[in-house]
């Protein structure tokens, strides 16, 4: 039997079914001489023998599958976080993405986005529909709030406003960059259906988008720089970063800073005034 210092998927699963509580799963509390479910109960909500079960718990029978992994996870009821962990001690990497798309932002969340009223923020769904934003990226970028839910889309607005194409400095090469970031948070989030869907209404509304998506190129877009040209404000150099919510694999945070003093003076006083 392997030591409990080299088989930590066993110790995760015995410490997590011990914790389990019977009565919550149907099954009668007396009798039982020890915390949580048996073995043998949770191989059988698994749908996996128990011989097996056991096995894993004693590190012995080699790695599981992840159809097996996954209907361990799904019968010990696992939180999410409790999953993805499992997945990591059982095969070494994170679960297959699960889009699970909903546009409820935490008050909380608000407030960090709220927090910050100088730099424009949003956040996005993988689909790239923005759900959430502050003052600043409202006064200064779009006012998301005066459009219609399903216009609060960043690729629909790109490829269909004239106001924001005119906006971007070397709108061609914003293009090309906006697709190549869609296309890989699409696959990283898992959303196939709701992809598919967006892009052959955009393909349909834009030959350019059309023509970028079949050249198939994939970037990543964790940080860089974006220009503008405002109406009031002129030229803004924009420091954008973007970061992962926790617990939600469908949203990115994206945060515009001013990219030096002489912007960050400009888009207060223009932000103060407005």
């Amino acid at each position: 039997m392997a030591s409990s210092t080299n088989n930590a998927l066993g110790v995760f699963l015995r410490d997590r079914r011990m914790r389990l509580d019977p009565a919550s799963f149907g099954y009668s509390t007396s009798r039982r001489r020890t915390p949580g479910l048996r073995r043998e109960e949770v191989a059988q909500r698994a749908n996996i023998s128990a011989t097996w079960y056991t096995w894993l718990e004693q590190g012995r029978g080699g790695a599981p599958s992840a159809d097996v992994v996954e209907r361990i996870a799904t019968g010990m009821m696992m939180t999410e976080p409790e999953r993805e962990h499992l997945y990591f001690l059982a095969l070494g990497h994170s679960p297959e993405a699960r889009y699970n798309h909903s546009e409820a932002i935490t008050p909380r969340l608000q407030r960090v986005l709220d927090a910050m009223p100088v730099s424009p923020a949003i956040i996005r769904t993988a689909t790239w529909d923005v759900v959430a934003w502050n003052r600043a990226a409202a006064t200064i970028m779009t006012d998301y709030g005066a459009l219609p839910k399903e216009h609060r889309n960043i690729l629909r607005l790109m490829f269909s406003s004239a106001r924001i194409q005119a906006a971007q400095e070397d709108w061609m090469r914003i293009a090309r960059f906006v697709v190549g970031s869609f296309r890989a948070d699409a696959a990283r989030a898992g959303a196939g259906q709701e992809i598919r869907q967006l892009v052959e209404e955009l393909s349909a509304m834009s030959p350019l988008f059309a023509t970028l998506w079949g050249d198939n190129e994939v970037v990543g877009h964790g940080s860089g720089v974006k220009r503008l040209h405002h109406p009031d404000l002129g030229k803004l150099e924009l420091e954008f970063s973007t970061f992962a919510v926790e617990g939600r694999q469908d949203l990115v945070m994206m945060i515009y800073s001013p990219a030096n003093e002489d912007v960050e003076q400009r888009m207060r006083d223009f932000l103060m005034s407005a």
